[in-house]
């Protein structure tokens, strides 16, 4: 008689799911104040531009590249401009949800991290917002870039004057950046595949574009990696073990030598 054999144990992956209604709440709130807490900082267009020669005049005095080194190969065409202005409008927000709904779905227990751990860069951000207004480079003519959207689009903005629908005085952070780095981040924890690592290349194109489109400065994306550093180390994720999707890759796990015995010999 063959030798019975038991499934492997489920992991912390295993965990039930959080109530879907709770979590659509919560993370639609997320991008509420995300979207709206912005616009507390509306307004200080002299502080915002004033900020910004400063961090255009620290970034040439630890000699951090020009940002103008990104944006000119993209102006040489307007095929690769059109699509760094589109990655810019309409792979944000997509991207980040999508990366939600999956761990929610495959990996509760790292989903509820990686939330926890976007609400609080988020959180942070908005604050430094507020702190720090900042006019993005494609406003301040020292840089002697070229806003890329309004020339060739699409734009998400409208005229700095008028806009009431976003606050474009709030570069730093880039959340574009930092929400771009927690995805690859999170999903590189989540998984096993030998490709996982290959999901840098999401926060690094989104690093390209931010800075190639003139709407963040290096600096709008270290200070970003940085809140980010802080969050992850005040929410740490939890312990990975094999999910039921790598468990059943696996040979089953035979039973003790003593089990078996007892197991043949019952008939």
């Amino acid at each position: 008689m063959n030798a019975r054999t038991e499934p492997a144990p489920a992991g912390s992956d295993a965990i039930a799911r959080p109530p879907l209604v709770r979590e659509l709440l919560l993370v639609a709130g997320l991008f509420l104040v995300y979207k709206f807490g912005r616009q507390l900082a509306t307004g200080h267009t002299g502080e915002a531009l004033h900020n910004a020669h400063r961090v255009w005049d620290f970034e040439r005095a630890v000699h951090l590249p020009g940002e103008g080194a990104v944006q000119s190969p993209l102006l040489h065409g307007d095929g690769l401009v059109h699509i760094a202005n589109t990655y810019y409008a309409a792979v944000h927000f997509p991207a980040t949800v999508a990366f939600l709904v999956w761990l929610y779905l495959r990996r509760p227990a790292h989903y509820v991290w990686a939330r926890r751990v976007l609400a609080a860069v988020t959180a942070a951000a908005l604050v430094l917002h507020l702190l720090f207004p900042l006019a993005p480079p494609r406003m301040l003519a020292a840089t002697g870039l070229v806003d890329t959207a309004r020339l060739y689009g699409p734009s998400v903005y409208g005229d700095p004057a008028t806009d009431s629908l976003s606050n474009q005085f709030a570069a730093m952070p880039s959340l574009h950046f930092g929400w771009a780095l927690m995805v690859a981040i999170g999903l590189i924890v989540a998984t096993r595949s030998r490709w996982r690592w290959l999901w840098l290349l999401h926060p690094l194109l989104t690093l390209l574009v931010i800075v190639g489109t003139a709407n963040h400065y290096w600096l709008d994306a270290v200070v970003a990696t940085a809140l980010l550093g802080l969050a992850l180390r005040a929410v740490p994720p939890p312990h990975r073990t094999a999910s039921s999707a790598d468990r059943a890759q696996d040979s089953p796990v035979p039973a003790p030598a003593g089990e078996q015995t007892l197991v043949g010999a019952v008939r």
